[in-house]
């Protein structure tokens, strides 16, 4: 059974969209079939696979309000391991519509159950709020990757998130863990990223991710062109740190995936061969 990941942070700007794309393309880059799923009402993951709405017949706004099924609202991708389950403007209102509906906030799990056996990974990117979306994307997740980015105020806000994550918890879904914290936008030019990073090491502890998500231009380009940075500019720096990332969250879960590539190639790198 694939494992559930929700990547969530309330504070806009901290590359929450940009690491739901670009962790879902390394992961199915890595030989991992993947199923990346838009809940966010911006849809931008949706655009950033290159998808417009126009070319969108059925979204996650119809799983959630109409209870059509995963299969009926996926699409491929460019990537051959990478499905896509993308938003659209209209999921501004699903939050409303299924407001009176009875365990409302199981909608997304209730889903998911059906399809979680053809897939290693699903990635959640959520709204940045804590709405009734990001309540079903947690209440379906085995665990939440929060992106926190290298600039002042970064952890600002991180208490009510936490604190969201241990309601859900108690009361929907006891299984929920933090899958680990990524800081993204990291300046090597600058002391405050340093800084930054060392004020979240001390805050999150091990929690925190090896992998640093750095200020890169080809990362920032990537989606005006419809295509996770792996696809644009493979030897980048933000392909090379998404891909370190994949790695390190497939070595996490090396007891669900013991025959997976990536640990192999890890072992290779950390014997020195």
């Amino acid at each position: 059974m694939g494992k559930v990941i929700s990547i969530a942070n309330q504070k806009g700007g901290v590359g929450k969209t940009t690491t739901s794309i670009n962790l879902a393309a390394s992961l199915a880059a890595l030989e991992h079939p993947t199923l990346l799923i838009d809940i966010d009402p911006q849809n931008n993951s949706t655009s950033g696979l290159g998808i417009e709405s126009p070319s969108v017949k059925a979204s996650v706004y119809e799983l959630l309000t109409e209870g059509r099924p995963v299969e009926d609202v996926t699409m491929k991708t460019e990537l051959p391991h990478l499905d896509l389950v993308p938003s659209h403007i209209n999921l501004v209102g699903a939050e409303i519509e299924i407001i009176d509906r009875t365990r409302r906030e199981h909608i997304l799990k209730e889903a998911l159950e059906k399809i979680r056996e053809q897939y290693d990974f699903v990635i959640i990117d959520c709204p940045p709020s804590l709405g009734l979306l990001t309540i079903n994307a947690l209440t379906a997740s085995d665990s939440v990757l929060i992106p926190v980015q290298c600039e002042y105020f970064a952890l600002e806000g991180l208490g009510q998130l936490l604190n969201t994550i241990k309601i859900v918890r108690q009361h929907l879904n006891r299984g929920l863990e933090i899958e680990g914290v990524a800081l993204t936008m990291y300046d090597i030019r600058t002391r405050l990223s340093a800084q930054v990073a060392e004020e979240v090491n001390r805050y999150f502890n091990d929690k925190v991710f090896e992998t640093l998500i750095a200020r890169n231009v080809r990362l920032a380009e990537s989606p005006s062109f419809g295509k996770p940075v792996l696809l644009y500019d493979s030897v980048s720096t933000g392909s090379q740190n998404y891909l370190a990332l994949a790695r390190e969250i497939i070595v996490r879960n090396k007891s669900l995936f013991p025959d997976s590539p990536a640990l192999k190639t890890a072992g290779k790198k950390k014997s020195g061969k």
